[in-house]
């Protein structure tokens, strides 16, 4: 008789419902979802794994009770997500590795989980639509555009280890990934154009007078930093070799340069959360801030005019996957690699993707977005119709273009990314000092 492994016993009770998946995928027709009108999804059903859940740990970008709701229809094994700040994410996928079987997190926060020996390196093998990845995150490469001179933690510098019980990053690509990407986005400023009254370009805007007390920067030391040292640079204040590994003396003058700007009085408030931002920018509290793409769509979707501002130096790029717990075996482990490929397969893609988010594998995205909504959020034409986010609310009107183009010439224009430095420790040490300033 032959073996029948682990990943053969999750199969099994998916086996129906993945050849009506496997029928549908081989039609012409590719399937469609929007909000009014949603794609069923991969078809699978089981019973096999009906006593499986995971736990999953990651912040509000992607902890949505939609996506949870889905993936358990689907893959027919529960799911149990704690949405949590980047900070306490980070902690917990640290010292707490009993207390998750997935790590939902970001790519520069790599440098601080991985060598923790908490995530288990990831077989490559066993993704399935791997080689549909934007090659940006596999191999460094986009089309020869700015993207590839990034600087900070580039997620293609992070995502590999050297071997399958590795805690040491790899240069260069192996069978063994740290995280799966599944989002990302080209962040920037967001403001309000009724309130601000003029065209924002320039990053230096931040630190404008003219917004004395309307303004607000992201409270994550190694995200707040890059958006900090952005605007240091447009206005001239100072240049780094490498803004995204700071020297000490460069640290010291960014952070000096923030206390100066914040006993002037420059800023309303600093921000952890998406809500948070969302809320200040809704409210009229401040007219300019670091944002991220959903924080601007859920504005807009109040009915509040908000622009994410396509800037002349570039964008600041963040990117997050999914890493698998050391302490995850048997058919439990075989679950997450289910949930992985299902994450992939393009209805959680599509998904984020009416939130303003890119996806890592675009084209299978594509299968579940209108042309209209492929149109707007990645080709960078006007709207055809009215652009809806995944529960229902319109966020822009026929006829509008998304800021900043296509996503080409977004995601090609990045040119820093969050990042985790050498210098780390005093940094966070030096961020916090200008906070209690």
């Amino acid at each position: 008789m032959a073996k029948i492994s682990r990943r053969q016993v999750i199969r099994t009770g998916l086996a129906a419902g993945a050849a009506l998946a496997a029928t549908r995928c081989a039609r012409s027709e590719a399937p469609v979802g929007t909000p009014n009108n949603p794609a069923t999804g991969p078809e699978v059903n089981t019973n096999q794994t009906k006593d499986v859940t995971l736990r999953l740990i990651g912040t509000g970008v992607s902890q949505i009770n939609e996506i949870r709701d889905k993936a358990q229809q689907d893959l027919g094994f529960k799911l149990d997500m704690r949405a949590l700040s980047t900070e306490e994410n980070n902690q917990i996928a640290i010292t707490q590795p009993k207390q998750y079987d997935i790590f939902d997190g970001e790519y520069f926060s790599l440098p601080l989980v991985v060598p923790s020996g908490n995530l288990q390196p990831i077989d490559v093998s066993k993704i399935k639509d791997y080689d549909k990845i934007v090659p940006f995150f596999t191999q460094g490469k986009f089309e020869g555009m700015p993207v590839e001179q990034s600087q900070g933690t580039a997620p293609y510098r992070v995502q590999y280890v050297t071997g399958p019980d590795s805690k040491e990053f790899s240069s260069t690509p192996t069978d063994y990934a740290t995280l799966i990407p599944f989002q990302y986005n080209a962040d920037t400023l967001g403001y309000r154009p009724d309130l601000v009254g003029r065209k924002i370009e320039t990053w230096g805007e931040l630190f404008n007078p003219e917004f004395k007390g309307k303004t607000s920067i992201l409270d994550i030391p190694q995200i707040g930093i890059m958006d900090a040292a952005m605007v240091a640079e447009s206005l001239g204040l100072m240049k780094f070799a490498d803004k995204g590994n700071m020297t000490r003396e460069e640290i010291d003058q960014i952070t000096n340069i923030l206390k100066e700007q914040k006993r002037a009085g420059q800023f309303r408030a600093f921000w952890k959360t998406f809500d948070e931002s969302v809320n200040l920018m809704n409210a009229g509290e401040v007219v300019l801030q670091s944002m991220w793409s959903p924080a601007v769509t859920a504005v807009k979707s109040k009915g509040t005019q908000c622009i994410y501002a396509p800037l002349k130096e570039g964008y600041r790029g963040w990117g997050g996957g999914i890493g698998l717990s050391k302490n995850l075996s048997g058919i439990q482990l075989d679950a997450a690699y289910e949930y992985i490929n299902w994450m992939l397969e393009g209805w959680v893609g599509s998904f984020l993707g009416r939130q303003g988010y890119y996806s890592a594998a675009p084209e299978n995205a594509k299968k579940y977005m209108s042309q209209a909504e492929w149109d707007f959020w990645y080709e960078g034409k006007p709207a055809a119709e009215d652009m809806v986010d995944p529960f229902g609310k319109t966020l822009e009107k026929k006829g509008a273009v998304r800021d900043g183009g296509s996503f080409k010439d977004r995601f090609g224009n990045i040119v820093c990314w969050n990042s985790t430095m050498k210098e780390n420790v005093y940094l966070v040490q030096k961020w916090n000092e200008f906070i209690a300033s």
